[in-house]
């Protein structure tokens, strides 16, 4: 394969940090994953010693794209998310370039899922406006307008009823907090709601851990809107993100 069809992802996350090489023509990893776990505390040049890590681990010279649970501005992250504040007003492509060897992209996590699951998962074939939700911890979210990403959404944190949405309907509810499900996706369904009147989106897509549960209790869902679980699951963050490397995304 040549390069042009390959890059390198790297997905930060609040405890591992996962990277592998990505065939960019099917959107697959080429091989299996390495994961390390995130230190603690997550500094940046702690981060970036475990990324640089990973790159050389495959021998890897080529573009390198990374997620970062943050709002990350031209390279600049502008918050933190399960990752250690010091990140804050961190030139992450600066400081990640000095570890590794080929050019460095960076992301936020859910927009890099988002670009991967339209490109190659359940947004593949759609047009207009596509959102990405992913119930976890948080709320993470990614907006594409025919494909092309609108940055640093954060639909997690907008007010709904009275508090952050993610305190509202976040996945951690039902897996850390024992909220029944059905109550769970009764508040989901509103929340979708207002992000459908917001948005007006051609399809959702339903990310997140707790997406594996979709057929579950997505007859409980009204929306206008087709809302469908995510393909790529664990590996979104990983494509998105050597994605990105390759393309420049406004």
């Amino acid at each position: 394969m040549t390069n042009e069809h390959r890059a390198f992802g790297i997905d930060i996350g609040g405890s591992g940090i996962k990277g592998a090489p990505v065939d960019l023509e099917i959107g697959a990893l080429e091989t299996q994953r390495l994961r390390i776990e995130t230190p603690d505390p997550s500094t940046p040049e702690a981060v970036a010693g475990v990324v640089a890590e990973i790159v050389r681990a495959f021998d890897w010279k080529g573009p390198v794209g990374v997620t970062i649970p943050s709002v990350v501005e031209r390279g600049v992250v502008r918050s933190a998310a399960n990752i250690d504040p010091s990140w804050v007003e961190t030139d992450a492509v600066a400081l990640l370039a000095s570890t590794v060897p080929g050019a460095v992209t960076v992301l936020n996590d859910a927009d890099a899922a988002g670009v991967a699951e339209a490109r190659f998962g359940a947004g593949r074939d759609a047009d207009g406006v596509v959102l990405l939700l992913t119930f976890g911890t948080g709320i993470g979210s990614a907006i594409l307008n025919d494909g092309v990403l609108v940055p640093n959404s954060e639909l997690g944190h907008i007010e709904f009823n009275g508090m952050e949405a993610e305190h509202y309907c976040a996945a951690r509810l039902v897996e850390e907090d024992n909220m029944d499900v059905a109550i769970w996706v009764k508040r989901v369904d509103a929340y979708l709601h207002y992000v459908e009147t917001l948005f007006s989106p051609q399809l959702i897509i339903f990310g997140g851990g707790i997406s594996k549960h979709f057929e579950d209790f997505s007859h409980l869902l009204t929306m206008r809107t087709p809302v469908v679980p995510a393909f790529l699951r664990n590996q979104a963050g990983i494509v998105g993100a050597a994605l990105a490397s390759t393309e420049v995304q406004r």
